[in-house]
């Protein structure tokens, strides 16, 4: 089974900037369309942004704007995806997780891991 570690989460500013690393055991990691997700308390899990496994990303609404192109990565050698997140507000306060998905975004094929703690404060 593929397990699914998120980090680099941590405590900050509004304004400022992180860079989350979600790290996947398993050979399969190459071959998965991958996302990061968000909770914040009281709301439901809802994604984040998008990378294909030939590398194509998309962003949800929430985050256009304040999040590149490249914001979202993936090195497949090293079964690492990673979310540079930067003008961060208060509203991006939640646990980010990640999960490798096919077809809906939601539809995530492995078991979700701890996440990573997310706080911006204002």
């Amino acid at each position: 089974q593929v397990q699914l570690v998120e980090s680099g989460g941590g405590l900050v500013q509004a304004g400022g900037s992180l860079r989350l690393s979600c790290a996947a055991s398993g050979s399969i990691f190459s071959i998965n369309a991958m996302g990061w997700y968000r909770q914040a308390p009281g709301k439901q899990r809802e994604l984040v942004a998008t990378i294909t496994s030939g590398g194509l990303t998309d962003y949800a609404d929430s985050v256009k704007g304040r999040f590149t192109i490249s914001s979202i990565s993936r090195d497949n050698a090293k079964s690492t995806m990673y979310l540079q997140m930067n003008s961060l507000n208060p509203e991006d306060t939640a646990v980010y997780y990640c999960n490798a998905y096919s077809g809906d975004y939601y539809h995530v094929l492995y078991k979700w891991g701890q996440g990573t703690q997310v706080t911006v404060s204002s």
